[in-house]
């Protein structure tokens, strides 16, 4: 009965101490804060300086997931209006990823839109927060970038 009692007490430390997988968090601040845009928001495109990369391998987070990230966004837009389309797209001499969580939850990936730069394309995009993952193809860190909000074609 006693080995008993330390084997489940053995099994339940080990569950306690063993690491717990880092993914994409969008509970979390984003780290280069966020944006209010209504539809038919102008200038047209709004641009943010931002950094690609991250630590996280999102291939142990999705699957089929490329590239890595960090775990806290790195941005949020508050999208609110009616309107066709709304393209999030990354630009940068690095080969940027992009990750977004919709405000339904669904998640959106794009590696290779236009090159290496990434864009993801909302079609009747539903209000509500954006959160948004800049990383890189293959773990590169502190790659400058832009992000880039339109409602024309990209």
């Amino acid at each position: 009965m006693f080995k008993r009692i330390l084997a489940v007490v053995g099994v339940a430390l080990g569950l306690v101490s063993s690491p717990v997988l880092a993914c994409p968090n969008i509970n979390l601040q984003p780290h280069f804060g966020a944006i209010q845009l209504p539809a038919g928001f102008t200038p047209d495109p709004q641009v943010r300086n931002v950094t690609a990369g991250g630590t996280i391998q999102l291939r142990s987070c999705f699957d089929g997931g490329v590239g890595f990230v960090t775990t806290r966004p790195d941005f949020s837009l508050f999208w609110t209006g009616s309107s066709s389309q709304l393209t999030i797209a990354v630009e940068s001499a690095a080969d940027a990823i992009l990750l977004v969580n919709a405000p339904d939850y669904s998640w959106h990936f794009n590696d290779d839109y236009r090159g290496t730069n990434p864009a993801v394309i909302f079609r009747n995009p539903m209000p509500g927060r954006y959160d948004i993952w800049i990383g890189s193809y293959d773990g590169s860190r502190r790659n400058p970038a832009r992000l880039v909000f339109t409602e024309f074609n990209y």
